[in-house]
């Protein structure tokens, strides 16, 4: 079975538009990394805007699966190290959306694109240190246990 993405010298249509939306979307904040024998994954630093936070820039890591679109990219927040015991797997992936809001709201393997993950990421963060400050995370939220969640055991990083 060949990865969905082609190979270094036939790549596939999906990765072009992927990378063509990411670059649209971010310029050259997040470099595509494609290792040998591994899972492709964007690397970028972003910027958190808030008052009184000691570190702005966030290392972001965005993760297509092997199974990917029908899956979705995986996002990681690499530096500054956070955990959070609110939507967030106990790998450090970050739980960016509920699976039962189905594809009108949550992911859409034939329109949502790895822009899609970045830009959830990034509004997680936000959540993260308004909950951090408050004590309530912002959004409604649903209490997700590990038997009803549709999405397979995470992989460690």
């Amino acid at each position: 079975m060949s990865a969905w993405w082609g190979t270094r010298s036939n790549v596939s249509a999906r990765l072009r538009v992927e990378v063509g939306a990411m670059r649209a979307a971010f310029g050259d904040t997040f470099r595509l990394v494609v290792p040998q024998n591994e899972l492709l994954y964007w690397i970028g630093t972003v910027e958190v805007n808030l008052a009184n936070l000691r570190q702005r820039e966030h290392e972001l890591k965005i993760l297509y699966p092997n199974d990917y679109p029908n899956r979705p990219a995986e996002a990681y927040v690499l530096k500054p190290t956070i955990y959070s015991e609110k939507h967030q797997y106990m790998d450090g992936q970050l739980c960016l959306f509920n699976p039962k809001d189905g594809e009108h709201y949550g992911w859409n393997p034939s329109r949502s694109t790895a822009v899609t993950v970045t830009g959830w990421a990034i509004q997680w963060l936000y959540a993260y240190y308004t909950w951090r400050a408050t004590g309530e995370w912002p959004g409604i939220e649903e209490r997700v246990t590990s038997s009803s969640d549709p999405l397979p055991p995470r992989r460690r990083r």
